[in-house]
């Protein structure tokens, strides 16, 4: 929803929007145009490591690197579109949910994660969004909430098989604790009923 009220706002509120998740994108894949020419260099020094002192830099590195393009590629369409219906109600949200599901999804890959591995990309943040989406219409208990809980979770509900450990070179451990990331966030941010 969007909140100011003077003329053209909305317009401003879209622009902005549009620069924030835009830009992003944008570092996103310069980012891994130069980790690409160099090797991937920079996931080994900057990725998730977990068990290693060394590797905790990783959770404040990791989501901005990818394994490869088609990795970022798989990334970008539900950061664009998940972040934007965080971002559409209230700007502030979408910061707050984004950093609160990137220390958890961060730190449960670093304390849980196979140990001589290295943990990258943006999915952790993007399943908190997912767990803030979905649940806030739980925490918020209004209509508007739990109508766009529903519409999330009919679109990208089977998204959620990626919290277990099904498939092998996936970060499962980010994406669950991501998710919970997300689930915290719903609930820290839940406005409450009138």
């Amino acid at each position: 929803m969007l909140r100011r009220s003077e003329p053209g706002s909305i317009t401003a509120e879209l622009k902005h929007q549009g620069t924030v998740l835009g830009g992003t994108t944008i570092t996103l894949w310069a980012i891994e145009v130069f980790n690409s020419l160099t090797a991937h260099f920079a996931d080994l020094l900057l990725g998730i490591r977990p068990h290693s002192l060394s590797g905790l830099w990783g959770i404040f590195f990791a989501p901005f690197l990818h394994a490869n393009f088609m990795h970022l590629a798989a990334n970008t369409v539900p950061f664009l579109v998940l972040g934007w219906l965080i971002m559409a109600r209230e700007g502030r949200d979408f910061w707050i949910v984004s950093a609160i599901a990137a220390l958890a999804a961060g730190l449960g890959t670093w304390l849980f994660g196979s140990a001589n591995t290295v943990h990258v990309g943006l999915s952790g943040v993007i399943f908190g969004y997912l767990g803030f989406l979905l649940l806030r219409g739980y925490f918020e208990r209004s209509f508007l909430s739990i109508a766009l809980s529903l519409v999330v979770g009919f679109f990208w509900g089977s998204a959620l098989w990626g919290v277990l450990p099904l498939q092998a070179g996936v970060s499962w451990e980010g994406h669950l604790f991501g998710f919970l990331g997300g689930v915290l966030a719903a609930r820290l941010l839940a406005r409450p009923r009138k």
